[in-house]
Order: C-alpha cells, then sequence, then structure tokens
C-alpha cells in the first residue's frame, strides 16, 4: 500500500497534491465540526439540564441544515465559483462552532448547531469537483484515500481534544473555541490559496461549451430569471441521474447507522461496560485513527478491484460488529477492541463510494452529484440522534444499539441492488 501511494505521488502532476492537500485539510476541520459534542454529551446534559433525546435534536439541527443547504453549494459550486463555494462554507463553519463556544443557554446551543451545518454543507459540494478536475483518473482512489484520511482525523481530533481539556478541569468551551480559531485562520488561507494560486481549470466550474450552465431548454434559457425555469432544470438534472440518487439512498441508511455508532458510543462505553470519560473518548479516538488508516486500504482496493464489493464488505462487517457490542457478552477491553474495528470497517467503504458519486455524475455535474450523496449522508445525521436518543432513553441502550446494527445490514442489501441495477465504477 505505501509503495503504491508513493507511486502515485511521483505520477501525479504537482497541482495535484496542492489541491488534494488543502482540500483534506478542510475535511479535516469540516470532520472536527460534526464530533464536537458526542465526546461530551454527558457533561452538556449537566451544564445545559437537558436529557439525551434533546441533545441528540441539537445533534439534529446541525445534520438538518447540512442536508438543506448542499444542493444550493453544489450549485455555487457547479455553476459559478468553487472557490466562493469553499471560501463561504469555511468561514460559516468556524463561527459557528465559535458561537457554539460561547453559548449561554440550549437554545443558543440550537442556533450554532444550525449555523454550523450550514458552513459544513459547502464542503463536499466544492471539495470533491475540485479533486476531480485536479486529479488523473488512474490515481482517482488514492486522491479520495487521502481526503477520506484528512476527514478520519478530523474526526479523532474532538474526543481527545475537548475530553483530554474537560478531563484537566476545564470547560469544554476552551477545547471546542480553539477548534474554531484554527478553523477561521483556515478559511482565510484556503480561500487565498485557491483564488490566487490555483488554476482556473480547476477552480471554475465545468459549463457547456455553448455557456448554458443551466442545462435548460430554449425556453427555460428565455426566462433565466424564473425560479420556477431554473427549479424544473434542476430537477431535470437530477432526475438524468438515477445512479446518484440510488448512492444518496444507500448513504442516508449506511450514514444514519453510523452517526448512530458515534453519537452514542462513548455514552455505552460508560454506562454499559463503565470506562470513564476519558477512556470511553480514547476508544472513540481510536476508533478513527485505525478509520484514517483504513482509508487507504480502501482507496487501494476500490482502484484494484472495484467499488462494489468494498462497499458490501464494510457495511457486512460493521453491522455484525456492532451486533456483537450492543449484546454486552464481551469484557472491557473486548469492547474497545470492538470500537476500533468498526472504525476500520466503516472507513474502507469511504473511497469506494466516492468513485461510484465520480463515475455516475452527469459531465458538468460533479459537486451536485456530491451534493446530493451529502444530502443522504446529513440526514442521516440529522435522523440518528434524536432516533437512537430516543430509542435509548425509551428501550435502552442495547436495543438501540442492535438497531444501529440492523440499519448497517440494511446497507448490505441496498449495495447489491445498486450494482446488479446500474452496474460498478
Amino acid at each position: 500500500m505505501t509503495e503504491s501511494l508513493l507511486s502515485a505521488a511521483r505520477r501525479a502532476p504537482r497541482e495535484t497534491w496542492v489541491v488534494v492537500g488543502a482540500v483534506s485539510a478542510s475535511q479535516y476541520l469540516n470532520h472536527a465540526y460534526l464530533v464536537l459534542f458526542p465526546p461530551i454529551l454527558a457533561v452538556l446534559s449537566g451544564e445545559f439540564t437537558v436529557g439525551l433525546a434533546a441533545l441528540g435534536v441539537a445533534l439534529g439541527v446541525q445534520g438538518a441544515t447540512n442536508t438543506a443547504f448542499q444542493l444550493p453549494f453544489g450549485r455555487l459550486a457547479d455553476r459559478y465559483d468553487r472557490t466562493i463555494a469553499l471560501g463561504l462554507s469555511s468561514v460559516l463553519g468556524a463561527v459557528g462552532v465559535l458561537a457554539a463556544a460561547a453559548a449561554p443557554t440550549y437554545e443558543w446551543l440550537l442556533v450554532a448547531q444550525a449555523v454550523i451545518g450550514i458552513g459544513v454543507a459547502g464542503h463536499h459540494p466544492a471539495h470533491y469537483p475540485l479533486i476531480s478536475d485536479a486529479t488523473p483518473d488512474d490515481l482517482m482512489g488514492r486522491a479520495y484515500s487521502l481526503y477520506g484520511f484528512g476527514g478520519s482525523v478530523g474526526f479523532a481530533t474532538p474526543p481527545a481534544l475537548i475530553a483530554g481539556v474537560v478531563s484537566a478541569g476545564y470547560s469544554w468551551r476552551i477545547g471546542v473555541g480553539l477548534i474554531g480559531a484554527v478553523g477561521l485562520v483556515y478559511a482565510v488561507a484556503v480561500t487565498w490559496l485557491f483564488a490566487a494560486r490555483v488554476d482556473d481549470a480547476v477552480t471554475a466550474p465545468n459549463v457547456a461549451a455553448d455557456g448554458d450552465a443551466d442545462g435548460a431548454d430554449s425556453a427555460g434559457s428565455r426566462s433565466r430569471g424564473s425560479w420556477i425555469a431554473r427549479t424544473r432544470a434542476y430537477l431535470r438534472e437530477l432526475a438524468a441521474a438515477p445512479g446518484v440518487l440510488a448512492l444518496a439512498l444507500l448513504a442516508l441508511v449506511s450514514s444514519t447507522s453510523g452517526w448512530g455508532f458515534t453519537s452514542y458510543v462513548v455514552v455505552f462505553l460508560q454506562d454499559g461496560y463503565g470506562l470513564s470519560l476519558s477512556r470511553a473518548n480514547l476508544a472513540l479516538t481510536g476508533s478513527y485513527l485505525v478509520g484514517a488508516v483504513a482509508v487507504f486500504v480502501g482507496g487501494d482496493l476500490s482502484d484494484r478491484i472495484s467499488a462494489g464489493p468494498v462497499l458490501i464488505a464494510s457495511f457486512a462487517t460493521v453491522g455484525v460488529l456492532v451486533g456483537v457490542f450492543a449484546l454486552g457478552t464481551v469484557g472491557p477491553l473486548a469492547a474497545v477492541g470492538l470500537v476500533l474495528l468498526v472504525g476500520g470497517a466503516r472507513s474502507i467503504a469511504g473511497p469506494a463510494r466516492s468513485k461510484l458519486t465520480d463515475a455516475f455524475a452527469p459531465t458538468g455535474s460533479t459537486g451536485t452529484s456530491f451534493a446530493v450523496i451529502t444530502v443522504g449522508v446529513m440526514l442521516g445525521n440529522a435522523v440518528a440522534p434524536p432516533a437512537f436518543g430516543y430509542l435509548i432513553e425509551t428501550a435502552g441502550r442495547r436495543a438501540a444499539f442492535l438497531a444501529v446494527a440492523g440499519v448497517s445490514l440494511l446497507a448490505v442489501a441496498l449495495t447489491v441492488w445498486l450494482i446488479a441495477r446500474f452496474g460498478d465504477a
């Protein structure tokens, strides 16, 4: 695997790795924004005097606004300017995190989560077309692996940093505020980098040669001021990519399982297996670090074999491992091992799904296609925390995590259908 990555680095143009590196750093920060609060739900519950279900709603609000703004950011990236999409989303995400760090009440926390969601919404629609246009086809899987590595390390940061700050006797607000401050500095730097140093062939949208950026018919072209005409053209564009819509459904199902596990695994390790807050968060951090390594395996396998079998193996393994974890028949040390394995197994799927999306995306609609997929991911993020939080409070931890395992196995069946129906990249 190391040799293949080194070989890829030698073969790729310098600008490829500038773009992939900068976008991977953005992925790192945005993924950190997504998991600021699952590591400290117990602390937040005490400070804001609310239960797990209410905090699940707060997590879901971020997913809901993230979902709502995917397609607008996708259109901005595909039809106007990817640098603006990346810069705007980066600034909004960082501002939302800083607002969350200063939140005096639960209601203020909800508003901050909504702003974070809007900011994070722009990162996939901007990132994927940038990587796609900057990377040779035969290196796409490895580029997505590096990108996925950045995201996995981003997921790993808040459990270690924020829980470490809390365990040292300081407020969680310091850890969250530090992440927001770094994010704001990065937002300014990356906007300058892409505006001044990256070729327009990468940052400019892919529009048709005749300039018809909306892909509408002549009647629609004559009435560009009409939102109805634009909406119809947009819906036609989405309907022309049924494979992308099917992948979005798969992303919704697999994401619901993934976010259900991530949101409450620390609570389960504390209450179900007797681990301390710091040790439970170390396990969560470890799962993301294992995932950061496993994503390279997923990218290499996606390039060498194909995407379908990689997705099936990933979802099936996650379902089995989470099921064993939910039953509580193993000791605390083995439970930590299961959490680490889940992190590795689910990360293998990322590059494979990205390759399928890139293959299924219509010409000139890469950003929109990845936005559609991310709608599925973020709907899972919006649904899973309140749903599984409610299930924990009403039916117990075991039932909730068995449901998480069942949803992952449902993703296996959907993948088999998708590959049979639309093919494999």
